[in-house]
């Protein structure tokens, strides 16, 4: 009885399930890896680079075609654009597999939001793909240039974003979740790394730019944008953009030099880095104290400095410090001529006094502009590398 009752049931199941009736076979997918979005003339012209799977299969060693094709097309809203493409393209676009987004400087001037509406509402769109932002060029243009070493440009993109943020630091790989979080938070502006070409960007477009020993042109991260809501009103420069990934406890790796006693330099590896945020209101004037601690090796010698005594590597200590303190203090400067809040000091208040946040927060842009920020950093010197004494002052000049 047991055995029949279980198979009407296992039946039931068959007749109710409906198995994969949305599914779709890769060879009639487009599969998208790469998109970028401008705008001009009030319509959005929207860019997606699409992978040529035949060209990029290892074991069929590729053909002379390029890697990946790319399609564009205007719509007065991404949905449409994203459908007008079916006109080109031979297959419909799949967009689950993106990894990377680039937004035209322009649109980033004017306001992206609404641009983003359609990919935070599609669940096609996972929201692990990085977002970047075209500096003096355009998002398209960013999206047809060629790269070496990594056949699909998309990936160029990623892979170099990971890499630039955990080992140099003035980068920042920022996702869609953080970015919206960013968007409709109080008290904190969002920031996106900028993206420019190096070189001839005409000629970056076609395959010669992937057979030459050195190419005519390179895709270059540049600068981090500053936003204030989802505009872009200016950009931080190289050690601004270090600043602020201090500050954000964003620093896992990254090199810097700073002055010898002797007045030449030195170069240290800082491999530990740590950032402590705190905030409070006084007589309605907001205090923010930044406390900064970490590990550094010493990684290149260019001055006459004897690193086997104590009181060397104490003097270093006392520059790195210095210099560090400078690079972040000059980051706030100039977050506070741009009046935007990246760093979440509001954030900061709004935890430490929920009440005083209340009153704060109206006009928190002039609030933050005349806050009082205070920097302390403390690193240490661990290791000085296989050397005590470079050999570069024993080296004879006849």
């Amino acid at each position: 009885m047991k055995k029949k009752i279980i198979l009407l049931i296992f039946i039931s199941c068959l007749l109710i399930l409906s198995g994969c009736w949305n599914r779709r076979e890769l060879n009639e997918l487009a599969l998208v890896v790469g998109l970028s979005i401008d705008k001009k003339d009030g319509k959005y012209i929207l860019g997606a680079q699409v992978v040529e799977p035949g060209e990029v299969a290892s074991q069929k060693g590729g053909g002379n075609r390029t890697p990946v094709t790319t399609y564009f097309e205007e719509g007065a809203y991404l949905f449409e654009a994203v459908r007008r493409m079916t006109t080109i393209s031979p297959r419909k676009l799949y967009f689950s597999h993106l990894q990377i987004l680039v937004l035209g400087e322009e649109i980033a001037k004017e306001g992206f939001s609404e641009a983003l509406e359609l990919l935070t509402r599609d669940p096609e769109f996972r929201k692990d793909f990085y977002i970047i932002v075209s500096k003096d060029v355009s998002g398209k243009d960013i999206l047809q240039n060629l790269t070496p070493l990594e056949a699909i440009p998309a990936n160029k993109l990623r892979s170099s974003l990971e890499s630039s943020e955990k080992s140099w630091a003035p980068t920042v790989a920022i996702q869609m979740d953080e970015l919206i979080t960013d968007l409709t938070s109080e008290g904190k502006n969002p920031v996106l790394t900028g993206i420019t070409i190096r070189g001839n960007k005409r000629k970056g477009l076609t395959s010669g730019n992937v057979q030459r020993i050195t190419p005519f042109a390179r895709l270059h991260y540049k600068n981090v944008a500053v936003f204030n809501g989802d505009k872009l009103i200016g950009w931080l420069n190289e050690k601004e953009s270090k600043g602020y990934n201090y500050i954000t406890d964003n620093v896992k790796n990254t090199v810097g030099k700073i002055p010898c006693p002797d007045g030449n330099k030195l170069v240290l590896e800082i491999i530990r880095a740590k950032s402590e945020v705190t905030g409070k209101v006084v007589n309605g004037k907001v205090h923010i104290n930044i406390k900064m601690s970490g590990e550094a090796n010493v990684g290149e010698v260019a001055c006459n400095i004897d690193l086997t005594k104590p009181e060397s590597i104490k003097k270093l200590e006392l520059s790195v410090n210095k210099v560090n303190e400078h690079i972040l203090s000059q980051s706030v400067k100039k977050a506070k001529k741009l009046r935007a809040d990246i760093y979440g000091f509001g954030e900061v208040i709004h935890r430490a006094d929920p009440q005083k946040w209340k009153v704060l927060k109206k006009d928190w842009d002039q609030h933050f502009v005349d806050s009082e920020v205070t920097i302390q950093s403390d690193f240490k010197i661990r290791r000085t590398g296989v050397l005590n004494q470079s050999f570069l002052k024993n080296v004879k000049v006849e």
